[in-house]
């Protein structure tokens, strides 16, 4: 990979859980803070930075939904994808208690990830453009009755005192990141058992059965879709776009049969990226039974 800036943008402010996805992924690079995910998909596009690394998905909030709206409308290309565990600690203000806490300040996801420890105390939940930013604005603020759900790294960024560890719902929380570049980088096989990830978006054709059948190519030619999702798009009902994830190469020659029928089937398909399976896609998939 060629760098020009040495920069990835990532949404949120420093010590948001992207920022730490971009300081484990890329140590080398410098991490640049974009305020929303538009922000960080026009950093890549106009040069500002390299790469970008957006989540996608969360084993326990579901699907960014932001993310899946832009990718589409973007020139960008997934290169890459990278899994995290994710950790919130409660954070305060230096000497604050639990019983001085009267409202909790996170991300939407981060919110819905932490339901239990807010409801068991009766707080109020509060929506912040992202998890390190709700920490920076307790830090900032001084209201003693503020909390903040956020990484471990924004309590040393922003001088918060964590008074409970780990407060998430589940132990599984991970979240699925994808790495965009302005560069379309397809690997090549290193071997037969290598897993590569294509993702791709499509519009069938307006006929009976039309999704049916265009799926039916990827179960023939014995390719797994780890993921299918739907959308409308133009605000019509009656017009919808799909979002898959498969396991396979472009290269092979059953992604390219089924690809082909796929395309008979419909009126747009576009490649949004072929990249190498973070080795925690295959460790979930075999916890789960997949």
């Amino acid at each position: 990979m060629i760098t020009k800036t040495n920069r990835i943008a990532f949404q949120g402010e420093y010590g948001a859980n992207s920022d730490m996805a971009c300081r484990d992924h890329f140590p080398d690079l410098s991490p640049l803070p974009c305020a929303t995910f538009e922000d960080a998909f026009a950093a890549v596009e106009n040069g500002e930075a390299d790469l970008a690394m957006i989540p996608i998905e969360n084993t326990l909030a579901g699907r960014v939904a932001d993310i899946h709206l832009l990718l589409p409308e973007s020139s960008l290309h997934i290169i890459g994808e990278y899994f995290m565990p994710i950790r919130f600690q409660l954070m305060v203000l230096p000497g604050v208690k639990h019983d001085d806490i009267m409202t909790v300040h996170s991300h939407i996801h981060a919110l819905g990830q932490c339901r239990k420890i807010v409801r068991r105390n009766g707080w109020k939940p509060v929506i912040a453009g992202d998890t390190a930013g709700a920490a920076k604005l307790v830090a900032e603020t001084k209201d003693r009755t503020m909390a903040a759900l956020a990484p471990r790294l924004a309590a040393d960024l922003y001088g918060l005192e964590i008074i409970e560890e780990n407060v998430e719902d589940s132990e599984n929380n991970v979240t699925r990141f994808v790495v965009l570049s302005r560069d379309e980088i397809i690997p090549k096989r290193t071997s037969d058992d290598e897993k590569i990830v294509t993702t791709f978006i499509f519009n069938v054709r307006n006929i009976p059965a039309a999704l049916y059948k265009a799926m039916g190519g990827f179960a023939t030619n014995g390719i797994n879709m780890t993921k299918l999702e739907s959308y409308q798009i133009g605000g019509k009902f009656v017009a919808t776009q799909f979002y898959a994830d498969i396991e396979g190469h472009p290269d092979d020659d059953n992604v390219k049969h089924a690809m082909d029928e796929l395309r008979f089937f419909s009126t747009q398909l576009r490649i949004l990226g072929t990249y190498r399976a973070h080795p925690m896609r295959g460790k979930l998939q075999k916890e789960q039974g997949l």
